[in-house]
């Protein structure tokens, strides 16, 4: 009995460091990060993929496209899946708050000091060079996810993935719309696959 509460305890004490280091995770990523949601999932899949091993790859794929094909800003539908992932509800909660509260507050701070920050040569020259190392970071998201999707070998999804490419580039179709055009492609098609595996497998 004293050993069965024993490993309670710890069991308990195990998902309470998690969801301190989840929150922390989230907390510093979100704090220290500039240029939008795609910049803070390739931080997130570092952090939970690469360091942590909380998640599988492939996971962090799925994750990336169903925050970026939610409603809502990328970085929290992100941090949501994520903390839903390695720990269910109080994990989502634990990487949703982490992920809100840098912004909230440095955005509140921001507020006040606004009419200063925006004609400050300084300050200007400074988000200058934000966007070219955020653009950095965006390469990185293409040719990191970009290529877990060409690893896979699958000419129909290829296909999807410049077709999306054009249509956004040399188009002005709403991004918004590439995207939900895409995900009921590959709901369409992952559909027809598991059908005819099916039908494989009673023949």
């Amino acid at each position: 009995m004293h050993s069965t509460e024993k490993n309670l305890k710890n069991d308990g004490a195990g998902k309470a460091r998690r969801l301190i280091r989840l929150f922390l995770s989230t907390l510093y990523i979100s704090a220290f990060t500039f240029g939008g949601g795609f910049v803070i999932v390739t931080l997130l899949k570092r952090k939970f993929v690469d360091e942590y091993h909380w998640i599988e790859e492939d996971e962090m794929l799925d994750i990336t496209a169903m925050a970026q094909s939610s409603p809502g800003a990328i970085a929290v539908n992100a941090g949501m899946l994520v903390g839903w992932k390695v720990a269910g509800l109080p994990g989502m909660i634990t990487a949703v708050l982490g992920t809100v509260i840098p912004p909230l507050v440095i955005l509140s701070v921001l507020s006040f000091f606004y009419a200063a920050f925006s004609s400050n040569r300084y300050v200007i020259l400074f988000l200058q060079g934000m966007k070219a190392g955020v653009a950095a970071v965006l390469v990185d998201v293409v040719l990191t996810l970009g290529a877990k999707v060409i690893k896979e070998k699958n000419v129909f999804y290829d296909l999807i993935t410049v077709a999306a490419f054009v249509l956004a580039f040399f188009t002005d179709i709403n991004v918004v719309l590439i995207i939900l055009g895409a995900a009921l492609i590959g709901t369409v098609y992952a559909l027809i696959v598991k059908a005819k595996k099916k039908e494989e497998k009673t023949e």
